[in-house]
């Protein structure tokens, strides 16, 4: 259902050049009843995806690092950032995308997923939904290196990680994204493993 408060007046394609950045003018009726004309800039590159694989069996997950450019232009000398496997919808349903992206990504291939949650990531700026998953792998379902696809410049290093060491890499920061803190959590707020 529509919000009745709020009057869409003009949307203008600031960039297109990856994703789309749109300028957006509306009028938003305010508590006491008076109208307000706002403008803010949305950037919308589609849905997403998130899984975190674990081994409840050897208290492991798999996560990934690569590089990522905002986190490099922000401060991160590296700009690698740890990550659970994540991926864009690209018009698939959420648990088809994540499981061609966990085999692209990691190399696991992988059968049933459990979906936990959905989330807005940066709802302030970005129009992106995650849809959040786990699921359990074991050394068999390993069929490739992973690592990503090379056409679209992916470059992923598969990370094997002792459940501990992840929430350790947390509290010391090795470990800043989201996604992948929020997942984490999970896993030890459920005592999945």
């Amino acid at each position: 259902m529509q919000n009745s408060r709020i009057k869409i007046l003009k949307t203008e394609i600031l960039s297109d050049n990856w994703y789309t950045l749109n300028k957006v003018t509306f009028n938003i009726q305010k508590k006491d009843g008076t109208t307000e004309t706002q403008s803010r800039e949305a950037y919308d590159r589609g849905n997403g995806a998130v899984i975190l694989l674990y081994n409840a069996i050897t208290n492991t997950v798999i996560l990934t690092r690569q590089f990522r450019l905002p986190t490099y232009i922000n401060g991160n000398t590296t700009g690698m950032l740890i990550e659970a496997c994540a991926g864009l919808l690209d018009n698939d349903n959420p648990e088809d995308c994540i499981k061609r992206e966990t085999e692209e990504e990691t190399g696991y291939k992988i059968s049933k997923v459990e979906k936990v949650f959905e989330a807005y990531m940066s709802p302030g700026s970005v129009t992106e939904i995650l849809h959040f998953f786990i699921a359990e792998y074991s050394n068999e379902m390993k069929i490739t290196n992973g690592g990503g696809l090379e056409e679209e410049g992916e470059n992923i290093e598969v990370l094997e990680l002792s459940f501990d060491k992840a929430l350790t890499m947390i509290d010391s920061g090795e470990i800043k994204d989201a996604k992948t803190i929020m997942l984490l959590q999970y896993l030890r707020l459920k005592n999945i493993i």
